[in-house]
């Protein structure tokens, strides 16, 4: 990935449906977060936020995604990979993204509170791991943010 032209002329295309996964996420009551895993210009893996929905507190839109692919390619290294995902990854999905090998990271919103890619810290820019990812924050930054600003605007007024 060092020396390869990283094409962007989708970024917004797979953003979007991440952001269709939010929305499946959110009509089922769950943060809507959503993530695609993008290799070779074709979606390997895709999900959304289901912590709830699996009992399981490690189910973020990322994992799902991660998962999936790894599954379909019968490896758990994904390289060459892109992880579009709508909002700023957590440390646990952070340390996932290396683990797996996925070459780059996209995301929509940041997470002010719990996001380690810019707003807590630069995870992937620490100098101990193994494995370099390239990051761009910031697509469909706007409406991924109001995505879940309406869900949770909506969540409080049922209180």
């Amino acid at each position: 990935m060092r020396n390869r032209i990283i094409d962007r002329s989708r970024d917004q295309d797979f953003m979007r449906q991440a952001l269709d996964l939010a929305a499946q996420g959110a009509a089922l009551g769950e943060v809507p977060v959503g993530a695609v895993l993008v290799r070779d210009g074709e979606v390997v893996g895709a999900g959304f936020n289901r912590p709830i929905l699996d009992s399981d507190p490690s189910a973020h839109a990322e994992m799902v995604a991660i998962r999936a692919a790894a599954q379909a390619a019968g490896n758990y290294r994904l390289p060459g990979s892109t992880l579009y995902v709508t909002l700023e990854p957590c440390s646990m999905c952070a340390g996932l993204i290396v683990h797996a090998r996925i070459a780059r990271v996209v995301f929509g919103a940041s997470e002010p509170k719990a996001g380690v890619v810019q707003s807590q810290g630069r995870f992937f820019d620490q100098l101990f791991l193994n494995h370099r990812v390239l990051v761009e924050g910031g697509v469909l930054g706007e409406e991924c943010g109001q995505a879940l600003s309406a869900f949770f605007k909506a969540r409080r007024a049922k209180d």
